[in-house]
């Protein structure tokens, strides 16, 4: 018997999403939108000078599954660098498209029942893919000198 797509865990994770607004001036804010169902998830954030995520916020217009993903991923992005979000968000991908084992940020099982359904995996990614760009945009900010730490 086939899990449910929408779970008891990831209606839950939907329904009391950390960080659910903006911050007020960030150094780095990214929007993802999946081209398939029209979700839409963007981060900001602020990093310290060593690169690492000090401040998140978020604006989330997607399904309970893009809900979901992004209660995950702000629940563990502070203090992670953008190597570290890349590697998050490209372990995702491939573990939802069959080629990589279960990656290792906590609760991202509960998307197992998602994973036959490829229409659902860029709005279960997108928070993941916002965050690693912004984080990026965010140290190469502070490398350049163009941002305060």
């Amino acid at each position: 018997m086939n899990a449910p797509l929408y779970n008891n865990e990831i209606l839950r994770l939907a329904a009391a999403a950390p960080f659910s607004e903006r911050l007020p001036d960030p150094m780095a804010s990214v929007e993802k939108r999946s081209p398939i169902c029209g979700s839409r998830v963007t981060v900001d954030l602020n990093v310290d000078a060593a690169g690492r995520v000090t401040d998140i916020g978020l604006l989330v217009r997607a399904c309970a599954l893009g809900q979901a993903s992004s209660s995950l991923m702000a629940a563990q992005a502070t203090g992670k660098t953008a190597d570290e979000l890349a590697a998050a968000r490209d372990s995702l991908a491939a573990w939802l498209a069959g080629n990589a084992a279960l990656p290792e940020w906590p609760g991202l099982d509960i998307f197992e029942p998602a994973r036959p359904h490829s229409a659902r995996h860029a709005s279960i990614r997108l928070a993941f893919e916002a965050a690693a760009e912004a984080a990026s945009a965010a140290a190469a900010a502070i490398r350049s000198g163009s941002a305060a730490a």
